[in-house]
């Protein structure tokens, strides 16, 4: 079934609210609070978010312009979180905001237009339309935590968290290979269950049979566990079989290296979330 574009931007525009409203009402010192991510503040946050929009519309209206900028890039090392975020750093809050709405509303307006099969340029492998709108939303609730656990807000978890789980499963095999690991033959089936109470089925392993490896849980602590922003510790996901127990120690649903991550127990004085 071809993926439904306006369901996915409606998903990215109700997502995109959240880190908007944790940070509009923020004063200078309240934009330069750290953040879980190290060496990183809350504006930092905004600021990566806006760039990969921006990266995006460009990847979608002009490829050559794109392809050709990544390779400049690359070869003078200026393409990292780090950097980006450093980068920026001269923007006031009230500027990284504007940014960002303005990136947002862009994307929003051109994806919505596009084919969903539509292949685009990217960081690495090319990818469909779908999933580049699939990725923003996976990033945008992935820095929305940073920013409420930097400010110890709570954060009402929806059933959109589909999106960020199945771009988790789909990235298990680079999960091994970043980690110099070979990809394993084996299925895992996951088996998740989404805020709303409803069950989530994904992976590879045929239903009608008794799995070799599976992982249960709440979607919430998979989701928090495949972006780094939880420590597998810190989760009540439960895996069964070898290949799946390997997996949850490297998950990871984004591009790149797999960086530190979370410690256990980092956020013990907080609700999970």
């Amino acid at each position: 079934m071809p993926a439904d574009m306006a369901a996915l931007i409606s998903d990215l525009t109700a997502e995109t609210a959240e880190p908007r409203d944790l940070v509009s009402g923020l004063d200078a010192a309240g934009w330069l609070t750290p953040t879980p991510a190290p060496g990183w503040m809350i504006a930092d946050q905004i600021s990566h978010l806006a760039f990969f929009d921006d990266a995006a519309v460009t990847a979608a209206t002009d490829p050559d312009r794109f392809s050709t900028e990544l390779s400049r890039a690359e070869g003078t090392s200026e393409i990292t979180p780090d950097d980006i975020a450093i980068r920026y750093r001269g923007l006031s809050g009230s500027e990284l905001l504007d940014w960002f709405d303005l990136s947002r509303r862009r994307l929003i307006e051109i994806f919505a237009g596009l084919d969903p099969a539509a292949r685009l340029p990217w960081f690495g492998p090319p990818m469909s339309a779908a999933s580049a709108v699939t990725a923003r939303i996976m990033e945008t609730w992935a820095h929305g935590q940073d920013i409420a656990d930097a400010l110890g807000a709570a954060r009402i978890p929806s059933d959109r968290l589909r999106h960020v789980a199945h771009l988790g499963v789909r990235a298990l095999p680079f999960s091994f290979l970043v980690n110099g690991l070979e990809v394993p033959g084996e299925p895992v089936r996951i088996e998740l269950t989404l805020p709303s109470g409803e069950p989530l089925m994904l992976g590879s392993s045929p239903r009608s049979s008794t799995p070799s490896n599976l992982v249960t849980g709440p979607a919430l602590d998979f989701c928090l566990l495949v972006t780094h922003r939880r420590h597998r510790q810190d989760t009540a996901l439960v895996a069964l079989g070898p290949v799946a127990d390997r997996w949850l120690d490297i998950a990871q649903a984004f591009a790149g290296p797999p960086g530190k991550g979370r410690r256990p127990g980092q956020f013990a004085d907080q609700n999970i979330g």
